[in-house]
């Protein structure tokens, strides 16, 4: 189901309603990392692993599950054609359960210095997400 994309930079092409999609089984699985319960801040790299980048919080939960979805719907959305958007509701033609510790390579903390450049861009907005 099409939800409402967040994105602290404001590209346009990250800020659709729609279902978010890579033709990169690897970036998928960073992006779901990033999503896990306990990742409070982070950000995802097209061009080279690690993807993902986590500048607060880590992974808390043991699974994750890809989808692989039907292409019929989709259409580029940024990202160097590596990422994609279907403005409809898309059923998984197949749902893959993995390891979030098997894939932690796929991800890394950010540095010192890169967390303090987020904060610097982005913190007051998440301070004030996370106290409500």
């Amino acid at each position: 189901m099409p939800r409402q994309a967040e994105d602290l930079e404001k590209k346009p092409e990250n800020l659709h309603k729609a279902v978010y999609a890579t033709n990169v089984k690897e970036i998928a699985i960073a992006m779901a990392i990033i999503s896990c319960k306990g990742v409070y801040g982070a950000g995802l790299k097209f061009k080279k692993k690690p993807f993902g980048i986590i500048y607060d919080g880590w992974p808390k939960q043991k699974f994750i599950y890809l989808y692989i979805l039907p292409v019929n719907t989709f259409q580029k959305s940024g990202e160097g054609g590596r990422q994609w958007a279907s403005f409809e509701p898309v059923k998984p033609l197949k749902v893959e359960k993995l390891s979030v510790k098997d894939n932690l390579d796929l991800v890394r903390k950010a540095s010192k210095v890169e967390v303090d450049r987020w904060l610097k861009k982005y913190g007051f907005e998440l301070f004030e997400d996370k106290l409500g």
